[in-house]
């Protein structure tokens, strides 16, 4: 078990940014300037080849702290970021690059890869959690949210589906395989997004997925576009479902 150190900090427009380990796993937790009494907490997954701090992040933690109140926490996933890549990254990652020379399919490599950074990252989100939790401003009893769009939904399905701590969860863009009898297993309300036109992911791989969670209430957010072109409005749309679920008003337009 280890405890969570903060390690820098730093505060801009009406937010606190704590960079933080617990033991050797880097994140960053942002929270309201404010001050403000115990909040909820929403983790956030960030897209393969990203980073904690990666502006997609920097600017959804924006509208959630911002907009609700919420404390938002991003790690590095195993070989992303500030983690060093290991041997096994480096070969997944070639694979992936010399298919997209040769216009071949990657999801086969994706899926692969993404599957085992999620075997890896899991309990390292799980330990996170615990440390969080520890903090008089989250607490053990306060709502956990999640939301993770590509590799964030590869680690984040696997575990919402074992972590009855979390309550919301948004997910998107991602192939189904490895993920469909996990999704099978998380009941709690979901929103989902997909792109239409995904040059990526077929469709019918996200519908699929989407088909799979047992939620009695989800949504499912298909725009037109391709896999990079998900709209900033599905961000906003994610301040709103957290404020249903996690209970807490949006305060500023999201």
């Amino acid at each position: 078990m280890h405890s969570l150190q903060f390690t820098a900090e730093s505060s801009s427009n009406g937010m606190v940014e704590r960079d933080f380990t617990v033991g050797d796993i880097p994140g960053v937790l942002w929270s309201s300037a404010s001050g403000a009494d115990r909040a909820p907490l929403v983790l956030m997954g960030h897209g393969g080849g990203n980073h904690k701090k990666h502006p997609a992040m920097a600017g959804r933690a924006q509208s959630l702290v911002t907009g609700c109140g919420f404390h938002v926490a991003v790690i590095d996933a195993p070989g992303h970021g500030d983690r060093q890549r290991t041997a096994h990254d480096e070969q997944e990652i070639a694979a992936l690059r010399k298919a997209q020379a040769a216009g071949e399919p990657e999801g086969p490599i994706v899926v692969r890869y993404n599957a085992r950074l999620a075997e890896l990252a899991v309990p390292e989100w799980q330990a996170t959690l615990d440390a969080l939790q520890e903090l008089p401003e989250i607490g053990a009893d306060g709502p956990v949210g999640y939301v993770g769009i590509g590799l964030g939904t590869a680690i984040g399905v696997p575990l919402v589906a074992i972590e009855p701590r979390i309550t919301a969860a948004v997910f998107g863009l991602h192939w189904l395989d490895a993920l469909v009898e996990k999704a099978k297993q998380i009941t709690i309300p979901i929103e989902f997004g997909l792109q239409w036109d995904n040059e990526r992911i077929p469709r019918e791989a996200g519908l699929a997925l989407f088909d799979a969670f047992a939620s009695k209430e989800k949504t499912l957010h298909a725009n037109a576009g391709k896999h990079f072109e998900l709209p900033r409005f599905e961000a906003d749309s994610a301040v709103r479902f957290f404020a249903r679920h996690l209970g807490r008003a949006v305060t500023s337009p999201a």
